[in-house]
C-alpha cells in the first residue's frame, strides 16, 4: 500500500498527525505522498513504524530496501 491509498481510508487530520509522529513539517509529508520527493531511508523506516507496517520502507525506498533478502 502507498500513501496516498494510506490516507483514503483514514479521518481528516491525519496527514498532521503522521507529520508530526515523524518529526516532518506537513508540507514535507505531502510532497513525499505526491511523490514530489523521496524521504530518507529514516523517513521511509519511521513511516513504516508509524503506520503499523501498512505502508512499508521497501513501497518508500525500492532502490535501498527492494534488495534485502
Amino acid at each position: 500500500m502507498n500513501l496516498v491509498e494510506y490516507f483514503q481510508q483514514l479521518p481528516r487530520g491525519s496527514k498532521t498527525k503522521l507529520a508530526k509522529t515523524v518529526n516532518v513539517s506537513k508540507t514535507w509529508l505531502a510532497l513525499v505522498i505526491n511523490g514530489h520527493r523521496i524521504p530518507s531511508a529514516e523517513l521511509s523506516v519511521d513511516i513504516e513504524r508509524a503506520t503499523k507496517g501498512k505502508v512499508t520502507r521497501k513501497e518508500l525506498r525500492p532502490d535501498i530496501f527492494g534488495k534485502l533478502v
